[in-house]
Parts: C-alpha cells; structure tokens; sequence
C-alpha cells in the first residue's frame, strides 16, 4: 500500500464507550492531516483487513479518534479491533477523506442510529463551536448501546441544544415523522445508521419535509437498490483498462470486477466492502467512459466522470485509463 495520504499510527487507547463499542485514539508519527466533521479514514488492520471509520474526536486534537461496533454478523474487522488487544501496535490509516461534510445551515437535526452517531459527534460538536442551533435523535437496540451519550450531553448543556435518546426495547424506534415535522425551518438534516432507518428517513422528509435538505452517510449497501441490480455489480467486461502510472494494460473478462482484473498486476489496489458503498477504491478516470454502480458519488459527480469505485463499475467504452 502506498500513497501520499498513507499514514503510520500508533494506537494509544482503547475504550469501551458503550455495549459493543470500543473507541481507539490513533497517534501519528508526525501531525496528522487536518479534518473537518464528516471524514473518515480507512483503517489497515493487522490481518491485512482495511475498514472505514468516522472520526468523531475533536477537529484540533492532534490524535484522532475512532469508535467500532462489535458486529458478530460483520466481515470480520470489527471482531478484530475488539479482540486483538491492539493498544501499543502501530497500524497504517489513509486519508481522511470527507463525503459527509456538513454544510452551513441555520440549524442542524441530526439523526442516528447506533454506531452512526460517530460522524455526527463530531458535526455537533462543529455546531456548538458555530454557535449554530442543533438537535440530535440517537436510537439503537438497548440503552446501553447508545454511545457517547454523557459527551452529548454535556454539548448539549453548554450550547442549548437538544438530545433526544431512544431505546428500541423500551421506547421503540425513532419517530421519524415527527421529528421533522418539529424540525425548524430551514434546517438542514443529516442522518447516518443502518440502511433501513436512512431509507425511512428519506421517505419520510420527501413526504413530510421536502423543502428541507437531507444527507446521508450508510455504513452498508443500500437494500432498495441504490447500485443498479438490472445488471451484475461484478462487472460487465469486455474491455481493457490501462494503468497510466506503469502503462501496463489489462483486460477485464466478462464476469470480472475492474478491481478483480487490476489486481492481477497491482495485488495492493485498496478496497473494502467491495459493493460501492465505502470509497476505498475510487480511483480516478484519465480516459474512456465509466458506468457507475455505486452509491457514494452524485449525479453531478458520475456526469463528470472522472473518478469511480472500480469495485462495481463499469465501462461503456473499449477502452479505460486510470490514474494507477
């Protein structure tokens, strides 16, 4: 792996933030680069596993701070951060990149679920610094399993704004409805959690709220379809991708994924979830046409065409050339 924004680290703590969660605090061999609310970073775990984390620490901090969910059903990242006993090992990181940046707005509803409270920690903490009114909704199975919750809190009580925590065993799930219907006018909403709670949100505000903007960050694939299922997410094939920092040409069979067929020559090419969701992978498009199938990227941003995540994309044209 390499790459200018590839860095070594050394984890100094880990903590147990709630049921499940464990919060490790990454010290860079020099000063890390500087990050807004919203970013992540991708996280090279010993086994060789890269996972993405939001950082949820405070942007001045000269460490960064991550928090993982115990997944017993995950990929196997979590499970090891939770029982490798990783305090004292160094460990590399690339990035951090931000997809979820929190624009200006009048006021904030955040809205979570479970471990997606992290990126909005650190948009909360932005909003108290702005002096911008904020609200936050933070739901999850049991109360023990709601992270974080002391430090909101405090935010709360010294800035004015609104914490609102929900259990699913004792109070059931957030009431979507009416917390846009209370949102104030010209708020901005920004939400992030399991994939069934953000299409229940978007719904709901398209529904409801349509005047206001919505964001969004998954950490899984979008189950309604975000990635075109009409066609097969490992790709299509039938053409060649060029690799312009080696000039070295592959081609990509049917049935192959871009990544698949770049890794032939390029074994370290970093991915991930390997279903368009994370970002990775995205790499930039010097030549030829992508087909996008992921569900990170705009409209605007797959009209441009000049970047793509070649876990699920595609090629309309014979040819590709990538900045690799």
């Amino acid at each position: 792996m390499s790459g200018d924004d590839t860095h070594q680290v050394l984890v100094t703590q880990a903590r147990h933030e709630a049921e499940g969660v464990l919060s490790l605090r990454l010290r860079g061999d020099g000063p890390l680069p500087a990050w807004t609310a919203g970013a992540h970073v991708d996280l090279v775990l010993p086994s060789g596993l890269v996972r993405q984390y939001s950082l949820c620490g405070e942007t001045d901090d000269p460490e960064y701070t991550v928090a993982v969910l115990h997944d017993a059903d995950g990929r196997g990242g979590s499970a090891e951060i939770h029982t490798s006993g990783l305090v004292g090992r160094r460990l590399l990181i690339r990035g951090p990149r931000n997809r979820f940046a929190l624009e200006p707005a009048a006021s904030y509803v955040f809205v979570a679920g479970g471990i997606g409270v992290t990126p909005l920690l650190a948009m909360v903490r932005h909003a108290v610094g702005e002096g911008t009114p904020w609200q936050l909704h933070l739901g999850g199975r049991r109360a023990d399993t709601l992270a974080f919750t002391a430090e909101l809190r405090r935010l709360a009580a010294a800035s004015g704004g609104e914490v609102s925590l929900r259990s699913d065993d004792v109070d059931g799930s957030l009431p979507l409805a009416d917390i846009l219907a209370a949102a104030p006018a010209a708020s901005a909403v920004y939400g992030c959690g399991p994939p069934g709670l953000l299409t229940a949100l978007d719904e709901v505000a398209a529904r409801t709220r349509p005047e206001l903007p919505v964001r969004f960050e998954r950490f899984a694939a979008d189950p309604s379809g975000g990635v075109d299922d009409t066609v097969s997410v490992t790709g299509d094939g039938g053409f060649e991708v060029e690799l312009a920092g080696t000039g070295e040409t592959v081609p990509v069979p049917v049935g192959v994924s871009i990544l698949e067929a770049v890794r032939t020559v390029r074994p370290d090419v970093m991915s991930s979830c390997e279903e368009g969701f994370c970002g990775t992978c995205e790499t930039k498009v010097l030549e030829g046409t992508p087909v996008h199938r992921d569900t990170i990227l705009t409209e605007r941003e797959r009209a441009r065409g000049t970047s793509m995540m070649i876990c699920v994309g595609s090629c309309s044209t014979a040819r590709l050339v990538l900045d690799l």
